[in-house]
């Protein structure tokens, strides 16, 4: 059947109408305690989503779409350059917007070209660098959190670092004396300067005298961000992050100089409150005019959002409010706000031509009240004020494989809270999808459990507290929800205490159950959630087999890869109460990664169904020779049925448990290991 475009680019507007109709109407609700309109505005809120998700579908379209040219292209490159390149493409069926795919069509081209042109060598260069005669350019998609990440690499010479600076310090981007205090990472960043390229001579192929500044305006112009990463004789990725859509976003309604701001949530990684008066609570501080918030042992730049669009005076930074923590890219930075109300799906509209100048607003919408308010660009500001190009990345950039890997021996963030006794107890807060604080009236009982009506669905409640029992009256009940993939489950906790980062140094428990152990945290002995437990008292589908625990004191180094973050959180932390030092990272990629830059491990415990690389194709991976040949391999799936064990033992897999089954892991890493951990 087909459909003109303009019929669906019709449909998304009406629908674009629907949602700010629909929030409309929930604020008025909101405002007035309609309670007979409570129940159809709910349905109509979750008809508006489905509708919005249904015709989301028909405006995307798989990236594959936006790289069809680019084989073609790659071999006229390597027959005009005489060079040999393969291509290697993955993720073409990750699907993104049709607007957001025309946009970035015209920027990969010309990052590929770009690879094939002045990254990778001739044959004789490569073969008297030791490399094969081949060059391979990489382009790599895959879906992060409502972001689509495309990754474009190649094995080539990398980037002339000295160049870069010689060039840098000819063009007067920066003195003799900036250049010898920056590191390698920010003078790389200098070929996305306007007009800057270390080309010999302008030719046809790449760029044609356009250097990287265009690509880099272009991704920023749909709220995206491009990071580089280069080593001199190994290669150069660019990794490009763009929104999924442009057309419908949640984002956080906020107050600043008296006027009233959405600023998407996808860029914002937490909110802070300062001031107060509260003894201990964080508070902005001065390092010369510079105001800086100090959050776990780290000094943040801030910017005055007031300040910044000039409804307040710049030296006026409020010590009240809250601070809004913003990822741009590899930087990071606060934006102090005044209020923060609610979070809104919010249509968004261009900019007007009047306002196109001011970098620091990316379009505007209309909020269920009737209002038109701005919405802000964390681009643009990152960009206007320069606070964060200092930021400190260089964790994040130290190496590609360790970026994503998550020890058990690092400091981790932690909820902390109090229920049944005074006694805090933590639990890590990559494992908490949400902070409810829901009316004690909306939770019901199905049988013994109780449930709450939650997002379109019944989420089981568990308590902490035993013998719980339902707030009376108009009290709230505080609940932690857990969510992974389409399960949810919500923990009832009597109140939420901090958000806290320190190293977990658990010591094992009495065997009470629910419980891994005690840590000194925040000055305090705090319980360790065994969150494993309270997932599977809300019902058998989270895991299956038992659970039990061991406790030790010996060290073996693990090697957990798990694409989940999920479950990364869940494990890591229950294996080194158990004695083990553990390190996650989410692809096997990451992993042979690891082992080429020489880390050692004594096992490697490994999920099955990956994307990019599943468990199957890298047990086969590592048994085909190299460092971690012999090492003994376990593999933690969903599926245990006799064939896929018998499929993951053939592959070469010493060891099959079911995912999440405690107790047959540690007997497993015991037999595997040749000893038990030593008490």
């Amino acid at each position: 059947m087909r459909v003109s475009v303009d019929v669906l680019e019709d449909l998304m507007m009406l629908v674009s109408e629907l949602v700010l109709t629909r929030n409309q109407l929930l604020q008025l609700a909101r405002a007035n305690q309609a309670d007979a309109f409570a129940v159809p505005l709910q349905r109509l809120s979750h008809i508006t989503s489905d509708l919005q998700e249904g015709v989301m579908k028909t405006r995307m379209q798989p990236i594959g779409n936006a790289w069809a040219k680019l084989p073609r292209l790659v071999r006229d490159l390597a027959h005009e350059l005489g060079k040999k390149i393969e291509l290697d493409m993955r993720g073409a069926q990750t699907e993104l917007d049709r607007q957001v795919l025309e946009l970035i069509r015209d920027p990969l081209t010309h990052m590929v070209r770009n690879s094939g042109d002045h990254g990778l060598e001739t044959p004789e260069q490569r073969r008297a660098a030791g490399k094969p005669e081949t060059g391979r350019i990489l382009l790599n998609a895959y879906h992060e959190g409502g972001h689509i990440i495309i990754e474009i690499g190649d094995d080539g010479r990398g980037l002339p670092v000295e160049k870069i600076r010689a060039k840098a310090l000819a063009n007067g981007l920066a003195t003799e004396a900036e250049l010898a205090q920056m590191h390698e990472r920010d003078v790389l960043r200098f070929i996305f300067a306007p007009g800057f390229s270390t080309a010999q001579q302008v030719t046809s192929v790449s760029g044609r005298g356009v250097g990287m500044d265009v690509v880099k305006t272009n991704i920023e112009k749909i709220g995206g961000t491009v990071e580089l990463a280069s080593k001199e004789g190994r290669g150069t990725t660019f990794t490009i992050k763009i929104p999924l859509t442009l057309a419908i976003v949640s984002a956080l309604i906020v107050e600043a100089g008296g006027e009233r701001f959405a600023l998407p949530q996808i860029g914002v990684v937490e909110l802070v409150r300062v001031g107060g008066g509260q003894e201990g609570a964080p508070r902005i501080e001065r390092i010369k005019d510079t105001p800086v918030l100090r959050l776990r042992d780290r000094l943040l730049p801030l910017v005055s959002l007031a300040g910044l669009l000039r409804l307040a005076s710049a030296e006026e930074v409020a010590q009240e409010g809250f601070v809004a923590v913003m990822q741009v890219g590899g930087q990071a930075f606060g934006i102090i706000l005044d209020r923060v109300f609610d979070t809104e799906e919010i249509v968004v509209k261009p900019v007007a031509p009047i306002l196109r100048h001011v970098t620091m607003f990316s379009g505007n919408t209309i909020l269920g009240d009737g209002s038109v308010i701005m919405i802000l660009d964390p681009n643009g500001i990152a960009r206007a004020t320069g606070v964060g190009a200092d930021a400190p990345a260089e964790e994040r950039r130290r190496n590609v494989a360790a970026s994503a890997a998550l020890r058990s021996d690092a400091r981790s963030s932690l909820l902390l809270f109090r229920a049944g006794d005074e006694t805090p107890k933590a639990v890590p807060l990559g494992l908490v999808a949400r902070l409810e604080d829901i009316p004690a009236e909306r939770i019901e009982m199905s049988g013994a459990t109780p449930v709450v009506q939650y997002r379109g669905g019944l989420m089981p409640l568990v308590a902490v507290s035993p013998g719980w029992m339902r707030p009376a009256g108009a009290a709230r009940q505080a609940v932690l929800v857990f969510t992974e993939n389409d399960r949810t489950m919500g923990l009832l906790v009597d109140e939420i205490l901090d958000v806290i980062e320190e190293r977990l140094d658990i010591q094992p428990g009495s065997g009470r159950p629910g419980f891994i152990g005690s840590a000194v945290i925040a000055g305090k002995v705090t319980e360790v959630l065994d969150t494993a437990y309270w997932l599977s008292s809300a019902g058998d589908d989270w895991f299956r087999g038992s659970r039990g625990a061991a406790s030790g004191a010996a060290r073996p180094r693990l090697l957990l890869v798990e694409d989940s973050a999920f479950f990364r959180h869940l494990v890591v932390p229950a294996l080194a109460a158990d004695g083990y030092d553990v390190t996650a990272v989410d692809t096997p990629v990451a992993a042979l990664r690891l082992r080429e830059e020489g880390a050692e491990f004594d096992a490697v415990v490994s999920d099955i169904e990956m994307p990019e690389m599943d468990g199957l194709a890298f047990a086969r991976a590592l048994r085909a020779g190299g460092a971690w040949s012999e090492m003994p391999l376990i593999a933690l799936s969903s599926r245990a049925d006799p064939a896929d064990v018998s499929r993951g033992r053939e592959a070469g897999f010493t060891d099959y448990v079911a995912k999440y089954d405690r107790e047959a892991l540690l007997q497993s890493l015991r037999d595997c290991l040749g000893a038990p951990l030593a008490a």
